[in-house]
């Protein structure tokens, strides 16, 4: 066990899903870590997600490939924590076409994925019918992805970082970063904090895991990324029985993951969860952090989710929250070390995948502080790229 008192190898700012996973995986590569977070563990993003684990919204390339890794990574940390625990769920995914245009854009990606690695089973109507008896009938057909699964992320969080205290992680929650500290080479070797209790947490390597709040974090740090808020609604149900059996959506839903557009965007995601409250989203838009709820927004996303599932129309809503997701220009999370500042790593900008890259995030980064060969090339989300695209 690590004494509190005992000068940390990581510090990770930021106690979201993303900082707890750097701390699992930090601490079981037998890395002594501490974590500081400004406010409560997962009282960020991660507080307003549905706690996604997907592969099926992802393109072919960098991010597919982080996904896949991180979808094989959960289930092995769903059997360490027991899965019951964090409410891993392998349910699989659906998405439906609801043109014949829209199918064949989903065919090409569907053939693309296979190629990377997914398992992908293009499906017609009926099949979908089978899947999903309560999705509408004006659908042509759509994919299932078998890999698709969710954890409660609350408490995926929650127990990633108990198991990390386990191994000797020590957790300062209420205590904000205000300022990095440098030896005479200029290298990050800690931080200085708002707490009268820990002023300063020193550290051979610090991981910017701060979510929404990490670009400001990394202009503090001279070494800036571009992570900004993005905006989200999602909507909760009345408990029900088990009428939507996977996560579905519409093949629209890709094109606004993959968006840059600012301005409000809505595509229809439906899930039920294990209390049998039905998640329904998802919105995006960038507006700061201004937290005012537009009932427009909401009577969209509602329509939407009865235009997929019609049978909605007669289902109570309990209530609504938002979050902001982490969002990268790239759309590609930033992961690795900082150049412009040696002793600084990152690990932010998944927006809305934070959750489900989570596993892989934390991995990769253990293994590149061990001096263990990463299993992906970590190139495409390095820090600095930002500066090169503007140069």
């Amino acid at each position: 066990m690590t004494h509190p008192s005992s000068r940390p190898d990581v510090l990770i700012v930021g106690a979201g899903v993303v900082g707890a996973a750097c701390a699992y995986a930090c601490t079981a590569a037998g890395l002594r870590v501490a974590v500081v977070e400004r406010g409560a563990v997962g009282g960020g993003t991660t507080s307003a997600g549905e706690g996604n684990i997907l592969v099926s919204d992802k393109e072919p390339g960098p991010e597919l490939d982080l996904a896949l890794l991180s979808s094989r990574l959960w289930r092995e940390i769903s059997d360490d924590l027991d899965g019951s625990t964090v409410e891993y769920e392998a349910k699989g995914g659906v998405v439906v076409a609801g043109s014949r245009e829209t199918a064949d854009g989903l065919l090409r990606l569907t053939a693309g994925q296979r190629a990377r690695g997914v398992d992908a089973v293009d499906i017609g109507p009926g099949e979908l019918s089978e899947l999903e008896p309560q999705v509408t009938r004006q659908a042509v057909g759509g994919a299932f992805y078998p890999q698709d699964a969710q954890v409660q992320p609350m408490l995926a969080t929650a127990h990633l970082l108990r198991r990390a205290r386990q191994r000797g992680a020590v957790v300062h929650t209420g205590t904000g970063v205000v300022g990095f500290v440098r030896d005479r080479r200029g290298a990050v070797t800690g931080v200085r904090t708002d707490s009268a209790e820990v002023p300063v947490v020193s550290a051979r390597w610090v991981i910017n895991a701060a979510g929404t709040w990490a670009g400001r974090l990394s202009r503090l740090a001279g070494a800036p990324v571009p992570v900004l808020p993005r905006k989200g609604y999602v909507l909760v149900t009345e408990p029900l029985p088990r009428v939507v059996r996977h996560k579905v959506y519409t093949a629209e839903y890709l094109a606004n993951v993959a968006s840059s557009d600012a301005g409000l965007e809505t595509s229809v995601v439906v899930e039920g969860t294990r209390a049998g409250t039905v998640l329904i989203g998802a919105s995006r838009e960038r507006v700061g952090f201004d937290r005012g709820v537009s009932l427009p927004v909401l009577r969209t996303l509602a329509a939407q989710a009865i235009g997929l599932f019609p049978f909605l129309a007669d289902v109570l809503l309990l209530r609504s929250y938002l979050g902001f997701r982490p969002y990268c220009p790239d759309h590609l999370p930033v992961i690795g070390a900082d150049p412009r500042a040696p002793g600084l790593l990152h690990a932010c900008g998944h927006e809305g995948a934070g959750v489900g890259l989570a596993a892989a995030t934390g991995h990769l980064l253990a293994q590149h502080l061990t001096g263990e060969r990463p299993d992906l090339d970590l190139t495409p989300f390095r820090p600095d790229r930002f500066e090169e695209a503007t140069a």
